[in-house]
C-alpha cells in the first residue's frame, strides 16, 4: 500500500533545526508515532509531498526551508495587549498564568484560535508573540514509515483529525 490520498500514514521521525546534525527539537518514536490522513492537508506540503507514493519502510531524509515550512519570523506577530484582555468573565486572570514564557491559546481577529507565547508580563500590558514556535526555522525531517492503512469513512469526515 502507498501513501496517497485517504490512506492513514504512520511514521516515526526525528526532526531537527538546519540539517541532520542541527539541534533536536523533537523525537517521535515507535512508541507514540505520528499518523495522519494523507492528502487532506494536516502537514507541511513539502512534507507530504515528500512521502507521496512510498511505501511501509521507506527511510526518508529531507530539509524543509522556513519560507515553505512555518514562514520567516513576522515582527508584526509581537503585540502588546492591555492586561483587561486576559480578564475571564470580568475576573483578572491570575497572576501565574501571566509569565514570561507561557504559552496562552487566544483567539485572533477573525474568530480563528491562535496561541501566544508571553514575552513580557509588565504593570498594564502583556507582551505576546504570535508567531509559529516553528517560524524563521529551516527543518530537517529523518524517519520512517512504519504503516500505512485505508481510512475510516469517519477519519476521512473529520480531515483525518485523530
Amino acid at each position: 500500500m502507498k501513501a496517497e490520498k485517504d490512506k492513514v500514514v504512520v511514521i516515526t521521525y526525528d526532526l531537527t533545526e538546519g540539517n541532520a546534525d542541527g539541534e533536536m527539537i523533537q523525537l517521535v518514536d515507535s512508541n507514540e508515532p505520528f499518523e495522519f490522513l494523507f492528502g487532506h492537508h494536516n502537514v507541511l506540503p513539502q512534507f507530504e509531498e515528500e512521502l507521496g507514493g512510498k511505501e511501509v519502510g521507506y527511510k526518508f531524509s529531507f530539509g524543509i526551508k522556513a519560507d515553505d515550512a512555518y514562514g520567516e519570523r513576522e515582527a508584526g506577530a509581537v503585540v502588546e495587549l492591555e492586561k483587561a484582555v486576559f480578564n475571564i468573565e470580568g475576573e483578572a486572570m491570575q497572576e501565574d498564568l501571566l509569565q514570561a514564557g507561557n504559552v496562552l491559546p487566544m483567539v485572533g481577529p477573525e474568530g480563528m484560535p491562535m496561541d501566544g507565547v508571553i514575552l513580557e508580563v509588565k504593570d498594564t500590558t502583556v507582551v505576546m508573540d504570535f508567531n509559529h514556535p516553528l517560524a524563521g526555522i529551516d527543518l530537517h525531517f529523518e524517519g520512517e514509515i512504519i504503516d500505512i492503512r485505508e481510512a475510516t469513512s469517519e477519519e476521512i469526515s473529520n480531515e483525518g483529525i485523530f
